[in-house]
């Protein structure tokens, strides 16, 4: 019997792990916003402070992870990890709403920065850091 293995290089799985522990910290995020910020200063402020809280936290991590990161990654290559988180994020986002039974158009209304959302700074942080970070740290 043979089998089929995928052979992925293991550091390209290491982008992949990294956000995983972001999605793990973007959820906890998320139950602290509901559990301790709403209650005390309100939906919307406690919207802004969340997503303030979490834009600081995918700095934190992406900064760890490309000043340990044992690859030089080429700029290409750090728009392709930005790309692929922010596209991973997003999609999750849609796949919770659905679950939740959420419309649509309601997950489509939390980038409506028009209407005062900022939830649009988690994705381009996402995009935006392995470029800023992996550029900072290999100069």
């Amino acid at each position: 019997m043979t089998t089929l293995a995928l052979s992925v290089p293991a550091p390209a799985l290491d982008p992949l792990a990294v956000w995983i522990l972001m999605a793990i910290v973007a959820v906890s995020n998320g139950v602290f916003r509901e559990l301790v910020l709403v209650p005390r200063i309100g939906e919307y402020p406690g919207h802004v402070l969340s997503t303030a809280l979490l834009v600081a936290a995918i700095l934190a991590v992406s900064g760890a992870f490309f000043a340990t990161a044992t690859v030089d990654y080429s700029p290409a290559e750090l728009l392709a990890i930005g790309a692929g988180w922010t596209v991973l994020t997003v999609g999750f986002e849609f796949l919770v709403g659905h679950l939740e039974g959420t419309p649509v158009s309601e997950t489509v209304a939390q980038y409506d920065v028009l209407a005062g959302q900022v939830w649009i700074l988690i994705p381009l942080t996402l995009l935006f850091a392995p470029l800023v970070f992996g550029w900072l740290l290999r100069s």
